[in-house]
């Protein structure tokens, strides 16, 4: 068993009891002991990766040239039905990734899953073949409300789901990030049901992908007090940018959109040295014919985002 700890080994105790005041009825908690946060080194850095969903169609050293070139640190690959590899194949064609993307000095710094229950076999061994790669975190499939039924006793119903696949990633040595995301039955896209499903559980086990752009869609300007309760929790930062067209959200090149400057100052106040992980979306990922434009658009955002950071 892995004893990986990094500063995020810790939550602040007072969390819980601001989130489940939100609720009028207080849902059952763990008994985890949690502790403050380490101390961060001055020279540490957030390393930065990219979401790699538009690159399905292209050969691993074509995907791991091209982020080398750009200069990225790794890569947010998914690694689920649909994407680089399917978590059936993981066993033979994981391996093969990740000694690719090494051979560039890159790492897979989060892997994109279908994951969110410990005792599925096929996790199990994703998880497994990972932890073993030296992969150190995940992102987790979502979490959805059923609108019919109340809303806190599924929160509380999670729970154990939550906890049993904390214990697994503990035993291996990797940690679940669990990504905010906007939409009306998302677990997570309020972050407050997020801090009440998490708490007690160390992020080291399950932390949060902290997404700016779904925070500010759904906080309008209020997104500052629920980072500030999340942030214990938050392991990784997801970053892109979008309008409001009507009533709808348009995914606009970063710095263009509604994403305030403000975030990027509050990062470095707090001294995050978490995993920053480039999303861009606002080109169809789909149309393989497109693989030049996403190029284009990534290196536009990225020389945007190191200016931010």
């Amino acid at each position: 068993m892995s004893n990986k700890i990094t500063r995020r080994t810790a939550v602040a105790s007072c969390l819980g009891t601001l989130a489940t005041a939100a609720l009028s009825h207080p849902v059952p908690v763990s008994s985890n002991t949690v502790l403050p946060r380490a101390p961060i080194p001055a020279s540490a850095r957030s390393p930065i990766c990219v979401f790699t969903k538009p690159f399905n169609s292209i050969s691993f050293d074509a995907l791991a040239d091209q982020i080398a070139a750009l200069g990225f640190d790794g890569i947010e690959a998914p690694i689920r039905k649909g994407g680089h590899i399917d978590p059936t194949e993981v066993s033979d064609k994981l391996p093969q990734l990740v000694e690719i993307l090494a051979k560039r000095n890159l790492k897979i710094t989060i892997l994109t899953s279908d994951i969110n229950d410990a005792s599925d076999p096929v996790s199990q061994n994703v998880l497994k073949v990972a932890a073993s790669l030296g992969i150190e975190r995940y992102r987790m499939k979502y979490l959805k409300y059923d609108l019919q039924r109340p809303i806190r006793k599924q929160i509380e119903n999670w729970r154990p789901q939550l906890m049993e696949l904390a214990a697994l990633n503990r035993d291996l040595g990797i940690t679940a990030v669990y990504q905010n995301h906007a939409g009306k039955n998302n677990l997570g896209a309020p972050i407050w049901d997020l801090s009440v499903a998490l708490e007690g559980i160390t992020p080291t086990e399950i932390g949060v992908a902290y997404d700016i752009r779904h925070a500010v869609v759904e906080g309008g300007m209020s997104w500052p007090i629920t980072f500030d309760l999340i942030w214990p929790h938050v392991d990784s930062v997801y970053v892109k940018d979008f309008v409001w067209e009507g009533k709808k959200t348009r995914n606009v090149p970063l710095g263009t959109g509604l994403v305030p400057n403000e975030f990027f100052k509050k990062l470095k106040t707090k001294k995050f040295d978490g995993a920053v992980s480039l999303h861009e979306e606002y080109l169809d990922h789909k149309k393989p014919e497109l693989v030049p434009q996403h190029w284009q658009a990534i290196e536009t955002d990225l020389k945007t985002l190191k200016s931010l950071l």
